[in-house]
């Protein structure tokens, strides 16, 4: 197990918990790193920041966060399910429509 960088998750679903993403992350077959912990709590703060989550600007923001690290390249490597599908499973979030669209994050 990995060091959480993230320790507290402030726009967590109120049913989430990082022991629940575990567990998801394990039956998915992932070990989750830091990175995968501050993508998971980026996808909860904009989450709690729209109203309407927008799957084309979630994903730019998305990009941009790990623009240093190699953007949604990294992110698939991260997250091979998909950053955005994947991620917001782990997340405790609903999957904003169209996320199962290969392009937009997801594999299918």
């Amino acid at each position: 197990m990995t060091t959480q960088t993230f320790k507290t998750y402030p726009n967590a679903p109120g049913d989430w918990s990082p022991e629940l993403a575990q567990q998801h992350a394990k039956s998915e077959n992932l070990e989750l790193t830091d990175d995968h912990w501050e993508e998971i709590a980026t996808l909860q703060e904009y989450y709690a920041k729209h109203e309407r989550v927008n799957l084309r600007e979630l994903s730019d923001a998305l990009d941009e966060r790990f623009h240093d690290r190699g953007g949604k390249k990294y992110l698939f490597s991260l997250f091979p399910g998909g950053p955005i599908a994947q991620g917001c499973r782990l997340a405790g979030l609903e999957m904003p429509r169209g996320a199962l669209d290969q392009g937009f994050g997801s594999v299918v």
